[in-house]
Parts: C-alpha cells; sequence; structure tokens
C-alpha cells in the first residue's frame, strides 16, 4: 500500500486508542452483565462493555470510512464493495475484564483484500497500545511517549521464552503428546498482551490455541513489522486463525511447530 495511505490509517488508529480509553474511563469504567455465549456447553463470555466498545469502534469508522467493510466479533459484518475491511474483537480477554484484570485490549485490524495490513491493541487498563506504521516499523505508546519495537531475533532455542495457553481448547490427551512443548512454557501467557510482549523482545515464542480471526488478524501486521515470525500450528497462515504460533525468529519457529506436530 502507498506510504500516504499508511499515514492516514496510522493517524487514524493512533487517534482512535487515546478516544477508546478515554471512552472506557469516562462511560464505561462501571457495573456491566456478563452473558454465557454457550448457554451451559462450555463458557464464552460476553459483557456489555464488549458491545458498547464495538458500536462506539464501528461509529468511528464509519463516520471516517464510510464506504469499507466491518466484521466484528459481536455484530457481525457490514458488507459492501471496497477492498478494505476492519476486523473488530472490542474486548480481547473478556474473562480478564470481568475479573478485573488488566490485561484484556481492544483489537483492531484494517484489511486489504483480506490481509491484515495494520493493527492496534489497545490496553486502557495498563495506558499503553501497539500499533504498526508500515509493514517495516511498529511502535508502543506508553504513558504517551512512543517507542519503536523489534523482537529479539537473537535470542538461542536453547534460551527461549515461552509463553503459552490452551484456554481449554486443546484436548488432554494432545497435551500428552508433546511434553516438550509443556516443559517449555515457563511464562504467562495474558491474553493479546503475549504477542505484544513478543513484538518488544521480552518473550520469545507465543503459543495460543482456538484465536478467531478477531484474536489474530489485528495482531499480525503488528507482530510482521517488528520482524516477528507467525503461522498456524501447521504452518499455514495465520490469518487463517485457530491454532497460532509466534517466534523470534524463523529457527526458533521451525522446531517448535516440529514440536507441536503431535498435537495437530
Amino acid at each position: 500500500m502507498e506510504t500516504k495511505k499508511y499515514r492516514i490509517y496510522y493517524s487514524f488508529l493512533n487517534k482512535l486508542a487515546a478516544e477508546l480509553t478515554n471512552f472506557y474511563f469516562k462511560k464505561i469504567n462501571k457495573k456491566f452483565s456478563v452473558k454465557n455465549k454457550h448457554k451451559g456447553k462450555g463458557y464464552d463470555p460476553v459483557t456489555s462493555s464488549d458491545k458498547a466498545f464495538e458500536m462506539f469502534i464501528r461509529s468511528k469508522i464509519l463516520k471516517k470510512f464510510p464506504d469499507h467493510q466491518i466484521i466484528g466479533e459481536e455484530f457481525g459484518q457490514k458488507k459492501s464493495k471496497s477492498e478494505y475491511s476492519w476486523v473488530i474483537d472490542p474486548i480481547d480477554g473478556t474473562r480478564s475484564y470481568v475479573i478485573g484484570n488488566p490485561t484484556w485490549s481492544n483489537l483492531i485490524s484494517l484489511n486489504f483484500k483480506g490481509n491484515p495490513i495494520m493493527g492496534l491493541a489497545n490496553f486502557p487498563m495498563l495506558n499503553k497500545y501497539y500499533l504498526n506504521f508500515n509493514d517495516k516499523i511498529a511502535y508502543v505508546v506508553e504513558n504517551k511517549k512512543k517507542r519503536r519495537i523489534k523482537v529479539n531475533k537473537k535470542i538461542p532455542f536453547s534460551q527461549i521464552k515461552v509463553s503459552g495457553a490452551f484456554h481449554g481448547w486443546l484436548p488432554f490427551k494432545k497435551q500428552m503428546k508433546i511434553p516438550k512443548i509443556l516443559k517449555l512454557m515457563r511464562f504467562k501467557c495474558p491474553d493479546s498482551l503475549s504477542y505484544a510482549l513478543l513484538a518488544e523482545g521480552r518473550v520469545d515464542i507465543v503459543i495460543q490455541c482456538a484465536n478467531k480471526i478477531w484474536d489474530i488478524h489485528p495482531i499480525i501486521p503488528i507482530v510482521k513489522a517488528a520482524g516477528g515470525i507467525i503461522s498456524t500450528w501447521d504452518n499455514r497462515d495465520a490469518i487463517h486463525a485457530g491454532n497460532v504460533l509466534v517466534s523470534n525468529n524463523i529457527s526458533n519457529h521451525k522446531k517448535i511447530i516440529k514440536l507441536l506436530k503431535p498435537a495437530l
């Protein structure tokens, strides 16, 4: 995409991050209702805050880019003939949100012809957000101070810090087939923040299960711009979502893919 267009969308998302945090503290930071989408067949919570956030995000996009498509977790798809689409996870980490854990975030990606080209991961409670400027540059803005982020490519396999979680989606029998992976998973996996920490170079491997497109599309351009490697466990393009692996370099990525293979 042309640099000029990147600047337009970067400016929009950069402003939206601040607006989302302000919206939370002024409008949403109060009692909320919780429902289980699975209705007794598991647990997938949605709150009134999820819906309020998504309506707010949609209104901002529609005002600025009325012809663009929108795909949101809570309110579905707004179709159009545009090649641009926005993918929204109003609250990634709703379970964390419900119990007051501050690692939840607002995730938004801009896709062109179905491919994520720009992503925002905004963490209101942490007063920070992650955003890529183009396909080579990504930033974290914390306490209004911006700095460029990069993965730590030099960390060898023998020293990797692995953040992983299966969120109840990987059967116990399959987990038992990957004991080396289980042994490596020594660091917590705090929702989408784990991906962001990898992009900062603080974590080297992130392993997660059952991502939906709104969970991972906003993360893809941030991780790639920071120099990370991202795919599904079976080494397909991460735009397909599902079980996702993110690594600090291609060598470590290939080794983890091999170790995960018995669980496929």
